[in-house]
């Protein structure tokens, strides 16, 4: 504690840069050390292990792996509405600490536990994990700085997943047994993770200055959480339900990487390769555009100006989409221009969007809380779409699939952030919470 102490004295005499660049690698390494406990699984095939036929269904090993873990991560958002909004600011480090223990244990279960009913162990280790994105934002949010400290931090989950499914593929190749390598990989990552979340606990709470850049946050309760969004529903439920299809969408293209490179015409050497080598540029990219609304002062204008960007990001998906197919355009720049498009709609709701949303409208409250009741919904598009592809078109490849999915993504997420744009840009707040903004 005494430690602590004085890091946080250190860094409330410091200038914004140092700041920053102290709270983005705390909060980067954390969330990104977080993905080694939830995505290395994903890097193997389980071949070995026969297809599941329940009631005269067959549903892929694999699949069923994955909506397992997103049906505890779906369940961990919904408790995470509550949990997050009302937590107090000093338990959050050791709340983390707790889940990352419970979700590593479930990947020690998931190595003993014979198969298929190791598929319950993925849903146990979602389940605490939903709650660390809240966790670590919660230290963030609600600073003048927050959008170049959102945006470092959204760069942790570009990167991670091909990462660390990129470590559980050179953990298979040194002969570590497939489902001990979700363990092993969680075992990499202990000791860093409880470093930068310590790091993370030890910034200084938002000051003066912070609360009248971007409002007061506080705990919400149940009654000031419904008050907050029927306030705001006719702006709030497009980008909840556009959210669900931009959710089900990422996470079908995260979690069957592999196949669609493969697919794509990439050897399996090649495909892990492209698994975190497509991200790069297209973390570089977002990232940068994202950090430039830091210098829009008005918060109506940049909460405009992020959804124009997310607009631009879900049209982008359809125009690569047709441009590939077309054969215009090779399949590694099809994939980054997805990324690019992808991730420009969906990074700003994780830092940015709901953070600008709040000081806009003057409201004591958390973005926390609607992060989360977004996510909740989020990932049940995620199951829903999986078991789509399994059920509904078993007979198309991962590649056919995939392209379907980015004309639909496309098409309607562009529609949904028209409605929330003109919303948003013909609302009338009170002239003296709308006037707030940004001093850096």
């Amino acid at each position: 504690r005494a430690i602590s102490q004085k890091i946080q004295s250190w860094l409330t005499i410091q200038s914004p840069v140092v700041f920053s660049i102290y709270a983005i690698v705390a909060a980067f390494s954390s969330y990104f050390s977080m993905y080694a406990f939830r995505k290395p699984f994903a890097a193997g095939s389980y071949s070995e292990v026969e297809d599941i036929t329940f009631l005269g269904i067959v549903i892929g090993y694999k699949t069923l792996l994955i909506i397992s873990q997103v049906i505890g991560y779906c369940t961990s958002k919904f408790i995470g509405i509550k949990l997050i909004s009302e937590l107090p600011s000093e338990k959050r480090s050791s709340a983390i600490a707790l889940f990352i223990g419970i979700a590593w244990g479930a990947l020690l279960l998931f190595a003993v536990v014979p198969a298929p009913w190791n598929i319950l162990c993925l849903l146990l280790n979602g389940l605490p994990l939903g709650m660390i994105w809240g966790l670590v934002f919660g230290f963030l949010e609600g600073r003048k700085v927050s959008e170049i400290l959102g945006v470092g931090l959204s760069a942790s989950y570009i990167l991670a997943s091909g990462v660390v499914k990129g470590i559980g593929k050179w953990l298979l190749n040194a002969g570590v047994p497939e489902f001990w390598m979700p363990f092993a990989t969680g075992a990499i990552f202990v000791v860093p993770m409880g470093i930068f979340v310590f790091l993370l606990s030890s910034l200084p709470p938002p000051n003066a200055e912070d609360i009248a850049s971007r409002t007061e946050r506080a705990p919400m309760n149940g009654a000031a959480r419904k008050a907050f969004f029927l306030r705001f529903l006719p702006g709030l439920l497009p980008l909840t339900v556009l959210y669900v299809l931009l959710t089900a969408y990422r996470d079908f293209r995260d979690n069957f990487a592999v196949e669609i490179w493969e697919e794509l015409g990439y050897d399996k050497a090649q495909a892990a390769a492209m698994l975190a080598g497509s991200e790069l540029p297209v973390t570089v990219a977002v990232l940068g555009i994202l950090a430039f609304l830091m210098f829009i002062k008005d918060n109506r204008k940049a909460l405009l100006m992020i959804h124009v960007i997310m607009l631009l990001g879900t049209a982008l998906i359809g125009v690569s989409t047709v441009l590939f197919q077309m054969q215009a355009i090779g399949p590694a720049t099809w994939m980054i221009l997805l990324g690019l498009g992808l991730y420009a709609a969906y990074v700003p709701y994780g830092c940015i969007l709901f953070d600008r949303l709040i000081a806009m409208v003057g409201a004591v409250a958390t973005a926390g809380f609607l992060i989360y009741v977004t996510d909740a919904f989020g990932y049940l598009g995620s199951v829903v779409l999986m078991l789509f592809k399994d059920l509904g078109s078993p007979n198309l490849s991962w590649l056919e699939f995939f392209i379907g999915a980015s004309y639909v993504t496309s098409v309607v997420c562009t529609v949904l952030y028209l409605i929330s744009l003109v919303y948003f840009q013909q609302l009338k707040t009170d002239s003296a919470e709308t006037s707030k903004s940004d001093t850096l």
